[in-house]
Formats: C-alpha cells, sequence, structure tokens
C-alpha cells in the first residue's frame, strides 16, 4: 500500500496531537488525492501554510500524491524564501473580520484604531464571503472555519485571555506602528470625529454638561465619547503594550506572567 510521509515545521504543530507534534507522519496514498485536502486532514487549515515541499520541490495545494513522497510543509514564519509561497501576505494595514468568539479582541482592537468588523450572529458561509469581498483579514479560533475555500488570508488565534490575543494579533501583523487609538467606535467600527459640545449638550448628564468640554462622536451609530478616567485607564493599558511589543516574545511573555505574581 503506497504512503506519503508528511513532517510538519514550527508552529503547524499547534494543529497535531501532542504525541503527533515533531514527529513524521504517514498517510494512505493508496486513494489519488490534492496534496491541499491532506494537509487538511491532517488537522493543519490551509490558511496556515505557506510552503509545501514534496521530495525538496516547491508545489501547490492542487498538487496530486501518488505515493512514496515525502512532504515537508512550513507556515510562512519559517518557509525557505527560494519556493513558492501559498500563504497571501497581508496588506500593510489590514482590515479584520472577527468571528463570534472573538468579540472582545475585536473591541480592543477597534480600540487601537483597527478596522475590525464583527458580528456574533453570523454564519461561516457569510462571514467567508464577506472575507472574500471586503479582503478582510479572518481571525478565529475555529479551525473548521479556516478550512473553507473562500478564506484566503487567515489567522488562528492561539491565546485564550483577550489581551494577550491583542498582543498576539500585533505581533503576527506588526500592528504597532499603526496604532491609532480612540479614533474608531469600540461597539460598532465606525470612526470618530470632533464634535461641538453645542450639538450634542442635550444628551448629556449634568455632570458631564458641567465639566466636559471636548467630545468625539461616532460617524455610524452616534455614540458619544470622551476623556474620563477609563480612558487614562485604556491609555496606560496601551503604552504598556507598546513597550511589550518592544520586546521579543518569550520576554514579553515572561514580563507577564511577573506582573501576575506581582
Amino acid at each position: 500500500m503506497p504512503h506519503a510521509e508528511f513532517r510538519f515545521h514550527d508552529r503547524l504543530n499547534d494543529f497535531l496531537p501532542p504525541a503527533s507534534r515533531g514527529t513524521p507522519l504517514t498517510h494512505d496514498a493508496s486513494r489519488r488525492a490534492a496534496i491541499k485536502d491532506v494537509i487538511e486532514s491532517l488537522g493543519v487549515p490551509h490558511t496556515e501554510v505557506d510552503v509545501i515541499l514534496v521530495d525538496g520541490a516547491s508545489v501547490g495545494f492542487e498538487h496530486m500524491l501518488g505515493g512514496g513522497e515525502r512532504v515537508a510543509v512550513y507556515p510562512w514564519t519559517t518557509a525557505p524564501r527560494a519556493a513558492r509561497h501559498l500563504r497571501p501576505r497581508p496588506p500593510a494595514c489590514p482590515r479584520f473580520l472577527a468571528d463570534a468568539q472573538l468579540g472582545r479582541l475585536a473591541r480592543y482592537l477597534r480600540l487601537l484604531g483597527f478596522d475590525c468588523r464583527y458580528d456574533n450572529d453570523i454564519g461561516d458561509a457569510k462571514l467567508a464571503a464577506q472575507a472574500e469581498q471586503q479582503q478582510r483579514v479572518v481571525l478565529t479560533r475555529d479551525r473548521l472555519l479556516l478550512r473553507r475555500k473562500r478564506i484566503q488570508l487567515a489567522y488562528y488565534v492561539r491565546a485564550d485571555a483577550p489581551w494577550q490575543q491583542v498582543e498576539e494579533v500585533c505581533r503576527e501583523f506588526n500592528l504597532a506602528p499603526m496604532f491609532a487609538p480612540f479614533t474608531r467606535c469600540t461597539d460598532c467600527n465606525g470612526r470618530l470625529v470632533t464634535v461641538d459640545k453645542a450639538s450634542v449638550i442635550d444628551r448629556l448628564e449634568p455632570l458631564t454638561r458641567q465639566y466636559v468640554d471636548d467630545f468625539l462622536q461616532c460617524e455610524a451609530c452616534g455614540k458619544l465619547y470622551w476623556h474620563g478616567s477609563h480612558v487614562a485607564r485604556m491609555e496606560e493599558r496601551v503604552a504598556q503594550l507598546r513597550k511589550t511589543l518592544a520586546q521579543p516574545a518569550e520576554q514579553g511573555r515572561s514580563t507577564r506572567a511577573d506582573e501576575r505574581r506581582g
């Protein structure tokens, strides 16, 4: 019976059972199949794959296995440069589409100024269609979603805690240089614009009317924002995020552990 041997590199092992990580995997190649389908049957979404080498030759997802091959599969982080790259490169300032499990991540990305669509009622088919039509990067913790052919550019979020998810996504897409805090509505993703106090004074509580003069309003939903103690806390948190992202990833994780112990 013909077989093909697969070896997954670096973080692609995150998608394999613990006992299978870092070791060659044998696949029954008696039935012809496209290499994309085989990779996903082993648990690795195509959106995480950048380079596939079959017996040392770079191939695409459409390559058919016949048996006897040795296959090496790489993510973009450690892929050989002189190879055919399959994962589209994200735009310089990506726009995101978060799935139903990542509502708090979406709000935090909006807080940092990034265009991040989110709808907790959207189905997978509609989400995939939106991502394709609007050229958005899908952020998800749903591996099955990443198997949809219409999704070309996506990222599987590993962290569980929302703020750690923010750090992870910022590192993945190098977002720190593009931070623009408090320029988007955290509720609806609309842009915030300066608004004259007189035009919104009838919407203000007495103390806000008395002590606050500067306001921002969402162009889409009309929500009002102004500088308060919560904004100062978030400014501190954004400043700390910048410092963490300036460190290597391992050092950043140690810093978080130290903060939790403190």
